[in-house]
């Protein structure tokens, strides 16, 4: 049948999609109260701060990972085809980048936060203000929203609930072990939990593919997969022609490869090389060896999602077109509660219809997994950002305790301000939500990557052109993120009336102008204004000791004081002191105020910014290192 829409889009609602849906028995909700119980208990277990490899390997991949990934990735591979696992492929490239260039001068310089290394390598403080704030805000509109709007559509979609009320209850459950643990016991639960992610993607990989024929059936029943309901007229119901392809088209491709190979680095060098969330993992490696094998570990890792998260949602759309690929609104407001497509299903759609009683549970348990990874990881590090790089400044005689205590607090807001914009997520981009994270990225992301890379790797770059090629390029991508969200994307059979730089111009293009712009305007400003001489150099106290890739192995002695807060040697006990009562010392320990080791929030130890390695370990990485980019290009030229 044929159906031709009546013309405008009715709101998101957060009602649960139709009871046929909704499976999941006793079994499955033990299997998930089991997990959390083990979840729990190493999180508030654990709180060594040296990690090794294979922690922090892990690490890298469940804080990117997240439900979010698992939403966003299948629902567009649904839509789209295979061109979106390069978004993953192209991450084990910059995680070799990571290891090998970029932390080196994060370990040598001392830092404990990204904005600081800004302010240690330029002077003056208003550019650390400013990347603290602009990586908060990207925080709440890329990670923290998409990933608990993708958890808690999960939830909605297994057991009915309303969206917010799941919403809710997946922040209590992260809230708790967060607060209990802080990023010791983050790293430990993340190692656990990426072995059951990848477990349990995996079963459900090779199930759904049992069902197609493998394969050769997935291309075969998905070149077919069209719903029965379509809208006259149109071709926006078919699958691409090109959508076992992983380059398409420079001009009319959905993802063009020019886009995919030089925008997207732009984008991935940020998130994998310059957020705080993801560097704060490397930097709590026990040496620079073990920040190398974790890069390596996780940029193998990173291979794995374009097989059981990709292919799966182009499953789901195979077995089911009717409801993950719909293309009539009325159709998409009955089964998913959204009018512009219910690609986001594609995922939890899958696991509901395939898995098995306690399988399913298992599921929801690495979706959750997922989610909790990525927002304790996002909570931590922003935490941090704000304490160390806002609040201590306004008040340097914080002690830690209050340090803490506003750092939790800040986290409810982070919280209040995400789900506040979660109906703008169900909307953005055609229901697509890995689309909508990355085109968010790709207006705020740019110029963060330029002032990094010419702080790390030009010495004449300096505060005045890093400063005011950050607010040239944060200026001009918020003016496209304003028009992105003004003019929505057309759904299926209506005119696209938006302007010629939304239509035309690829958000992975503007990617690249932006920060083609951003680097002009740092140079520009930085060779047109006064270098630094020694003797500014003297009355600044401000040099560029093992700050940049070029100095990194410096040896002489630094004179800038840190500027992080201090943690005083604790006194020992007085005998004399009542202890604190037991509900004291337990509420205390629950808010990450008590029982655990002092937090270090200074680096000063010529140790902690060694970067000597024993020469095997060294060897062995760089070995694995090559071999990993060996296999990825084979990759990239198999599913060109």
């Amino acid at each position: 049948s044929v159906l031709i829409p009546d013309g405008g889009l009715s709101a998101p609602t957060t009602a649960p999609p139709p009871a046929s849906g909704i499976r999941v028995e006793a079994a499955d909700i033990a299997v998930v109260v089991v997990y959390f119980v083990l979840v729990m208990a190493v999180g508030i277990w654990k709180t060594t701060t040296d990690c090794f490899s294979v922690q922090i390997g892990a690490s890298l991949m469940s804080s990117n990972v997240g439900s979010g990934l698992f939403i966003g990735l299948a629902g567009t591979g649904s839509a789209g085809g295979i061109a979106v696992g390069g978004f993953e492929w192209n991450a084990s490239w910059v995680l070799v980048a990571l290891g090998w260039l970029f932390v080196p001068v994060y370990i040598s310089s001392g830092v404990l936060t990204l904005p600081e290394y800004l302010e240690k390598r330029f002077g003056g403080r208003r550019i650390r203000l400013c990347m603290s704030v602009l990586s908060i805000v990207l925080y709440i509109f890329t990670r923290i929203s998409a990933d608990m709007f993708s958890g808690a559509l999960f939830i909605q979609f297994s057991l009915g609930w309303d969206l917010y009320l799941s919403a809710g209850i997946l922040l209590v459950v992260t809230a708790l072990y967060t607060i209990a643990g802080g990023l010791a016991a983050v790293m430990y639960t993340d190692a656990l939990q990426t072995v059951i992610m990848v477990g349990g993607a995996f079963a459900l990989m090779f199930m759904a593919f049992s069902e197609v024929g493998w394969y050769d059936g997935l291309v075969e029943r998905y070149m077919s997969a069209v719903p029965s309901v379509t809208v006259a007229n149109t071709t926006c119901h078919l699958p691409r022609s090109d959508a076992f392809h992983m380059f398409r088209d420079a001009v009319s491709g959905d993802l063009p490869w020019p886009g995919l190979v030089f925008g997207l680095t732009v984008l991935a060098t940020w998130v994998w090389c310059m957020d705080q969330v993801i560097v704060q993992r490397s930097l709590s490696a026990k040496s620079l060896s073990h920040a190398k094998g974790g890069s390596v570990m996780g940029g193998y890792l990173k291979i794995l999602p374009m097989f059981f998260i990709v292919m799966p949602g182009m499953i789901s759309r195979a077995l089911f077109p009717d409801e993950v690929a719909c293309v009539d609104p009325a159709v998409c407001q009955d089964v998913c509660g959204v009018p512009v497509g219910c690609s986001n299903i594609a995922y939890p759609k899958l696991v509901t219809a395939l898995m098995p009683a306690g399988l399913r549970g298992l599921m929801l348990a690495v979706i959750l997994a997922a989610l909790m990874s990525s927002l304790t990881s996002i909570f931590n590090s922003s935490s941090t950002l704000f304490t160390l790089d806002l609040y201590h400044k306004a008040r340097p005689q914080a002690s830690e305790m209050e340090l803490m205590i506003v750092g939790r607090v800040f986290i409810l807001v982070l919280v209040c301000l995400s789900l506040l914009w979660i109906p703008v997520v169900q909307l953005a981009n055609s229901g697509q939500l890995f689309d909508y994270v990355q085109s968010v990225t790709s207006f705020l992301a740019p110029p963060i990557t330029a002032v990094f890379l010419l702080a790390i790797f030009w010495q004449r770059a300096n505060e005045q052109g890093a400063f005011w090629g950050l607010m040239t390029g944060l200026v001009v991508g918020i003016v496209r993120m304003v028009l992105e969200f003004s003019y929505s994307a057309p759904s299926c059979g209506e005119p696209d009336h938006r302007p010629d730089i939304l239509r035309q111009v690829h958000y992975l293009y503007f990617a690249l102008i932006l920060f083609g712009l951003t680097c002009l305007v740092i140079v520009v400003v930085s060779l047109a204004t006064k270098a630094m001489s020694q003797e500014d150099v003297r009355n600044l106290e401000l040099a560029f000791y093992r700050l940049t890739w070029w100095t990194r192995h410096s040896r002489e002695a630094s004179d800038l004081p840190s500027s992080s807060p201090t943690v005083p040697e604790e006194a020992a006990p007085d005998p004399d002191i009542p202890r604190a009562p037991v509900w004291k010392k337990v509420l205390l320990r629950l808010c990450g105020l008590g029982g655990a080791a002092p937090v270090q929030t200074s680096v000063s130890s010529s140790e902690l910014m060694s970067l000597w390695e024993v020469p095997i370990w060294r060897s062995v990485c760089n070995a694995n290192a090559i071999l990993l980019l060996v296999v990825n290009v084979f990759l990239w030229g198999y599913f060109a």
